[in-house]
């Protein structure tokens, strides 16, 4: 099967496509035959290893001490069609659309990839496209365990940082969905996809300070770890909440439902055309080193997707 290789630690051109052995699925698990992945901000710093120093040790005994030896596929979400099934598989059959976040294991940037039949996935929505679909995997599910963490109420002012990228797209969705009222921050270029997904209010950070507005906030949600707590709290309310992929500040819900739960509400939503996948651009396979070249440049609005032909 064609498969993107990452053989070194660096920029977009260590990735190279190659033929690679197809994987067949073990007991429990089922082979996907790909249609659609993603270029994430987390994908280009695992292929160029920008992690602070606190992970470098770590993430290099994951990866590979010089070079990535251990895991030679980039890629954490995925939609497409389960071809194979190994002995035990009872959710799903062959045939079945599906879309999932590979986690750990990486590997969606090839044609085939193996998952457990318990892991992160999915059947796939049927008025989506796998495009569509490929990307609710991890920005979906991200910003949805975001927006439970604050508990948001009908009413209440959040603020979104970094709202314009995967995450944060599906994160002004889904506070608008419960009835909040949101404030999105992001670049001028961003603005107005912002205020077409349902944004009340946008903030250009390229000109404007929002902790120096008098503005305050029930909730501040930084999806980009663009900001912090210590920085962040002058726009929050006496009592309200801070949450980002880094700190969490204040009365924020301990109440954490199941990857499971989180999907089957999410395929809900998209089925009711509550929300949706905010796409960029598209790329075929062959082309993934540009798309991440133009993921890095920071301009993207929600999310790239790569197509596996």
């Amino acid at each position: 099967m064609k498969a993107v290789v990452w053989t070194e630690y660096g920029p977009p051109d260590v990735l190279q496509l190659q033929e690679v052995e197809k994987p067949t699925p073990k007991n429990n698990e089922v082979l996907i035959k790909i249609h659609a992945t993603t270029v994430t901000a987390g994908d280009m710093q695992l292929r160029g290893f920008k992690f602070p120093i606190l992970f470098w040790l770590p993430a290099r005994l994951f990866l590979g001490l010089s070079r990535p030896t251990k895991i030679t596929i980039l890629g954490q979400e995925l939609a497409g069609e389960i071809e194979a099934v190994g002995k035990g598989v009872k959710r799903y059959s062959v045939g079945d659309d599906v879309f999932a976040w590979t986690g750990f294991r990486l590997g969606a940037y090839a044609e085939y990839k193996c998952l457990p039949e318990k892991g992160v996935m999915a059947l796939k929505p049927a008025n989506i496209s796998y495009e569509e679909a490929a990307a609710l995997s991890m920005g979906g599910l991200e910003a949805l365990q975001h927006i439970r963490k604050a508990n948001l109420q009908p009413g209440q002012k959040v603020l979104i940082i970094g709202a314009g990228g995967s995450i944060g797209t599906f994160a002004v969705q889904l506070a608008k969905h419960f009835e909040a009222e949101v404030t999105a921050l992001d670049s001028t270029g961003k603005l107005e996809m912002l205020r077409s997904i349902g944004a009340d209010h946008v903030i250009d950070y390229t000109r404007e300070d929002f902790t120096k507005s008098g503005k305050t906030f029930d909730v501040i949600i930084d999806v980009a770890g663009k900001s912090s707590f210590s920085r962040s709290k002058r726009a929050l309310k006496q009592d309200g909440i801070y949450i980002s992929d880094h700190e969490r500040k204040k009365r924020a819900n301990d109440y954490a439902p199941s990857w499971a739960e989180n999907l089957t509400l999410l395929k809900e939503l998209v089925e009711a055309r509550k929300i949706k996948t905010v796409i960029d651009r598209t790329y075929p396979l062959e082309q993934i080193a540009e798309a991440h070249r133009y993921v890095e440049r920071g301009l993207k609005k929600g999310n790239v997707i790569i197509t596996v032909e």
